[in-house]
């Protein structure tokens, strides 16, 4: 059987846009963001204004493709911009690519940043699907990550997206929920996860909390006063959370997503199967030609970058230029990224791309580093497909992938098994 061009030898067809601005950065949140204040609204800030003549630079000097199958608006809060700036940023996209008949467009949207209206508007504008970022159905909760939303406002949102649905204007949405938070117990999570479901999100993204640096939670760590769960009950937790949503009909399609039939995400399927992307904005990286290319993180270092590098998406073509196919992203890339899929990894695949070098077959060069999770059943290798097995293996992904990309780093540096190992390699930078 032929092995199918890999996907990152196409030319993209999905794009990240970021848009930084928020109304306060949350208290777990180390995104590039610029928060504005409760009251803020795109149309009226000056700061916003000239951030989107920034990125409208940045998109006019991107390289040409293929339309566009996927496109993702992130952030920061994505609905603070108005209507009539969303739009004009859409109508760039559809001029500079073109959307593919079908596209996927996502928006990213917080509760208290739109009403019934707004979202009518916005859907006008060609937005397909819209995912919510609740966190929480309780109010102290809310409180405790620094949200401006309450939960009253959170099941307001949640209504009109799934009036939206109902009515077709809306092919899907998706709803945000984190888990393991300080001070929270099992019958809490439990209680989430039944206002989650009784909501009816087609989709749910429910993300383990990490304490990331430059944080409030990471300064409250530090000075001992942030009460997280015990390694075991957040694995038990992450457990239930499966078996509760497999049982209510969603697929546990990626470590931290689940869906119902015919709704997984499509744009982030593109990241998690090792193709290229488009990015534009602060912050954002773009992933083509085998290479990630990350924006700087502030408004300052954003606007010098552009006045060298507008448009750029690797490290390779000048701006502007069409960008070069044919290189891959190294083997610890495809393998960190695709492992996160519940199908896995096909190592066959792996090996016919050019990503694997070596003569020896790749399952049994994986074998050692993977030995101690595969006798545990928390991996799994049925003929060339390698994957995590869910629940349990999801919810210790991160020691699994620890091991094979400090077997991958000893690979890379000629080590031999005597030799101490290497330091894990850090997780390359995502979209958000």
């Amino acid at each position: 059987m032929s092995v199918p061009l890999p996907p990152h030898r196409r030319l993209p067809r999905s794009l990240y846009l970021h848009i930084p601005f928020c109304h306060r950065r949350c208290f777990y949140c180390d995104f590039p963001v610029v928060p504005l204040g409760d009251r803020a609204d795109g149309s009226h800030s000056a700061s916003v204004a000239h951030y989107l003549k920034q990125l409208q630079q940045d998109l006019a000097a991107a390289p040409a493709g293929p339309p566009l199958s996927t496109l993702y608006v992130g952030g920061g809060t994505p609905s603070i911009l108005s209507p009539a700036q969303l739009g004009a940023l859409l109508d760039q996209v559809r001029g500079h690519w073109g959307l593919a008949p079908g596209a996927e467009v996502t928006l990213e949207m917080d509760p208290a940043s739109f009403d019934r209206a707004r979202l009518e508007a916005v859907l006008a504008l060609g937005v397909n699907r819209v995912s919510l970022g609740g966190q929480s159905f309780n109010d102290g909760v809310l409180a405790g990550l620094g949200r401006r939303h309450n939960a009253q406002q959170l099941r307001e949102a949640c209504g009109w997206l799934r009036a939206a649905c109902s009515s077709r204007g809306l092919a899907s949405w998706s709803l945000d929920l984190i888990v393991n938070l300080p001070n929270q117990s099992t019958a809490d999570w439990r209680q989430e996860l039944e206002a989650a479901l009784a909501e009816a999100a087609p989709h749910l993204s429910i993300y383990d909390l990490i304490v990331e640096a430059g944080t409030v939670f990471e300064r409250r760590q530090r000075q001992g006063t942030l009460a997280l769960p015990e390694e075991e009950a957040a694995a038990e937790r992450l457990a239930f959370t499966h078996q509760q949503l497999a049982a209510a009909g969603y697929g546990h399609y990626e470590i931290s997503s689940w869906a119902l039939p015919g709704h997984s995400s499509r744009h982030n399927r593109v990241y998690w199967s090792g193709a290229s992307w488009w990015a534009c904005g602060l912050g954002s990286t773009a992933g083509v030609n085998g290479q990630r290319l990350a924006r700087p993180r502030t408004r300052e270092a954003y606007a010098a970058w552009l006045q060298q590098r507008a448009g750029a998406q690797s490290e390779g073509p000048a701006a502007g230029a069409p960008a070069a196919v044919g290189a891959l992203p190294p083997l610890d890339d495809l393998l960190l990224v695709g492992l996160r899929r519940r199908e896995g990894v096909n190592l066959a695949w792996l090996e016919a791309s050019g990503a694997w070098p070596h003569p020896q077959p790749l399952a049994e060069a994986l074998a050692p580093p993977l030995a101690p999770w595969l006798q545990r059943g928390l991996v799994r290798l049925e003929g060339q497909q390698l994957r995590l097995v869910p629940p349990e293996g999801f919810s210790l992904s991160n020691a699994v992938l620890r091991d094979l990309l400090a077997w991958w780093e000893q690979q890379d540096l000629g080590l031999g098994p005597g030799d101490p190992p290497a330091a894990p390699a850090p997780s390359p930078a995502g979209p958000r």
